[in-house]
């Protein structure tokens, strides 16, 4: 599988890429939860996906894309965490304004530590870049595509990069 590269310059380290082990985090979800991507080690696949700011609009297109397709994003085989630098207390407002009832994690503090170890925290501005991040159930990178901020995703190409892995799981049928 293969990375996207950066629609457009940014001031952030260079994003992680596929073969990378994925770093674990834990951080708290909308509801004041933590949330570990070691937790769906060794048993599911993550999509790790940052985002720039709950409540502006291309954030809030991507963000209902996930919600609506979800069954493309999280199943019994794969787990979404979708992260941003916003506070619990905002993504609470937002995941009950919009419906979002996946985990939206928050990077507040310290500010971006998550986005900053997968590359893709804007130190200058403060924000996440539009990072996605395809991790297989060993924990490693196995396709990512990072964006600037003015630049919507095209989940097309996930979803390619999804069906291929499952494809190629040891279960896999064919």
């Amino acid at each position: 599988m293969m990375n996207a590269h950066p629609t457009e310059s940014v001031h952030a380290a260079a994003p992680l890429g596929v073969g990378e082990l994925a770093p674990d985090f834990t951080l708290v979800d909308q509801y004041g939860v933590d949330v570990s991507l070691s937790a769906v080690r060794d048993v599911k696949n993550a999509v790790v996906v940052f985002y720039p700011a709950a409540f502006s609009g291309i954030c809030r297109g991507e963000l209902r894309e996930i919600r609506d397709g979800l069954e493309d994003f999280q199943d019994g085989d794969i787990q979404v965490f979708a992260i941003s630098c916003d506070s619990m207390y905002t993504l609470r407002a937002w995941a009950d304004a919009e419906g979002h009832f996946f985990p939206l994690l928050s990077d507040f503090w310290p500010h971006g530590e998550v986005a900053r170890r997968y590359g893709v925290l804007d130190d200058e501005e403060g924000y996440a870049t539009r990072g996605t991040f395809l991790v297989d159930r060993t924990g490693h990178i196995v396709w990512t595509e990072v964006r600037g901020i003015g630049h919507g995703r095209d989940f097309t190409a996930y979803r390619q990069a999804l069906a291929a892995l499952r494809a190629t799981a040891p279960d896999a049928v064919g």
